[in-house]
């Protein structure tokens, strides 16, 4: 939604807001856009020349029980979901549309990033915070090029609505990164959660280009069957049309970008992991095939691409203890972000503080994915379930949680008891879509505080 407001500013309406709290980057975004918002729910919040409202589908945003959404309701005018507004906004643009069950928030920022960095001013549509670069300041941008960028969600559009978001933004390419069962609370079977990814692809023009991750079976089986053009990459799939070979990983991570067996150079990156690699190689295929990109723009570009805010940024700079920050919002998202900070941080014991908010994760049919997830962990700090929404599915209750887990889990109890557990030896992963309830500052502070960085002169 801050992304949303920042593309309704730039394109001149005057935007107000309001939530029952507003953290992290999106906080940050809009108040250095000027964008006012309120925290708390009234109808006073309204102002009395509003041309028309944006309401997500939020639980607390539901008529019944939201006095200013029903305030809104009784004027009569304009309503849209955010998603709605995207395809308005973009109506006239030749629309990339980023989407899959993971990747899709660091590609699309890849993408939008080599084409800015190429002297392309497209514009964009991030559902993260892009790390603020010269070419990408903010996590949406309008731009005047044809071209637009858009990370795209299946998540239903509205409490009205139930349609994916994304079949809203009108494709004219696809780049489908993975179609991995989640979100089970509103897709209880594979089937349905299938079927708004096979909607999408069949809205692509005869004249448009499907690139899908051919690593990744759902995603390059519902491609084949779409009967579009496609372009496949990947790291595993010897007949992907692009891929990386001989990857050496390491504080700056090199590699060879292969386009049908033919090398096309060497690419160099700060990102972890290997799906990020995967990333990269899919941005990469979409500018070089539609864009009229060259490979050195590419490689210029992904050398300065500083990645996207909570996938895997170090968040404590300042401590001898590595500190980073993952998007654990689904098993996919955490199991790819713990597998690159034990590739990457061998030498040292794996420390997770894992928060389960999002619906995924409080499911009672998710329970299964607590089986394996933290395999390579030495230790793991789990906190509460978030509540919210919690009557609107079956929830499961922090203890069972932490019993399927198994030993290594503990309750959090706060930063002190975390950071006194710690040695000095580990590197800590925060996996969560929140902010472990208001203390991710203070626990990041108190590292620093007990484990500082110890300088060298």
């Amino acid at each position: 939604m801050s992304a949303t407001a920042l593309l309704l500013k730039e394109a001149g309406w005057r935007v107000t807001g309001s939530d029952t709290e507003c953290y992290g980057p999106p906080r940050a975004v809009l108040e250095k856009a000027g964008i006012a918002f309120t925290l708390g729910y009234s109808a006073g919040n309204i102002p009395d020349d509003t041309d028309c409202f944006l309401i997500g589908r939020n639980a607390k945003l539901a008529p019944a029980e939201n006095v200013e959404v029903r305030a809104a309701l009784a004027t009569g005018k304009l309503i849209y979901s955010f998603p709605q507004m995207l395809g308005r906004l973009t109506a006239d643009r030749e629309n990339l549309v980023v989407v899959g069950s993971y990747g899709k928030s660091t590609t699309a920022s890849l993408v939008a990033h080599i084409l800015r960095h190429s002297g392309v001013d497209t514009g964009y549509f991030i559902g993260a915070e892009p790390v603020t670069t010269s070419w990408l300041r903010a996590p949406s941008a309008i731009g005047t090029a044809p071209t637009f960028v858009l990370e795209g969600d299946e998540y239903p559009s509205a409490h009205d609505d139930s349609r994916a978001k994304f079949l809203h933004l009108h494709p004219r390419d696809i780049l489908l990164t993975s179609v991995v069962h989640d979100h089970v609370n509103v897709y209880p079977t594979f089937d349905s959660y299938q079927k708004p990814f096979q909607q999408l692809l069949d809205l692509v023009p005869e004249d448009g280009m499907v690139v899908v991750c051919a690593d990744e079976v759902g995603a390059l089986e519902l491609a084949k069957d779409s009967g579009k053009k496609l372009i496949t990459y990947g790291l595993k799939n010897s007949e992907a049309t692009f891929q990386a070979a001989d990857i050496r990983y390491g504080q700056h991570t090199r590699f060879n970008l292969v386009k049908d067996g033919e090398m096309l150079g060497e690419l160099e990156t700060t990102l972890l992991g290997k799906h990020n690699i995967e990333n990269i190689v899919g941005a990469a295929a979409w500018v070089l095939e539609r864009a009229g990109i060259s490979f050195e723009q590419v490689r210029a570009a992904i050398a300065e691409f500083p990645g996207v805010r909570r996938r895997l940024d170090h968040i404590a700079p300042h401590s001898r203890i590595p500190t980073l920050e993952g998007f654990g919002s689904s098993h996919e998202k955490a199991r790819a972000a713990i597998e690159a900070v034990l590739l990457h941080f061998a030498n040292k014991k794996l420390v997770i503080v894992f928060e389960p908010h999002t619906f995924s994760w409080r499911n009672r049919a998710s329970l299964p994915w607590y089986d394996d997830i933290f395999a390579g962990a030495s230790q793991i700090f789990v906190l509460p379930p978030e509540t919210q929404g919690a009557s609107t599915h079956e929830q499961l209750s922090h203890e069972e949680i932490i019993a399927r887990i198994g030993a290594l889990a503990r309750s959090y109890e706060g930063p002190g008891t975390t950071v006194a557990a710690l040695e000095g030896d580990e590197v800590v992963l925060i996996l969560t879509s929140g902010d472990l309830c208001g203390t991710l500052g203070t626990l990041v502070n108190k590292i620093t505080e007990i484990f500082p960085r110890q300088h060298i002169n």
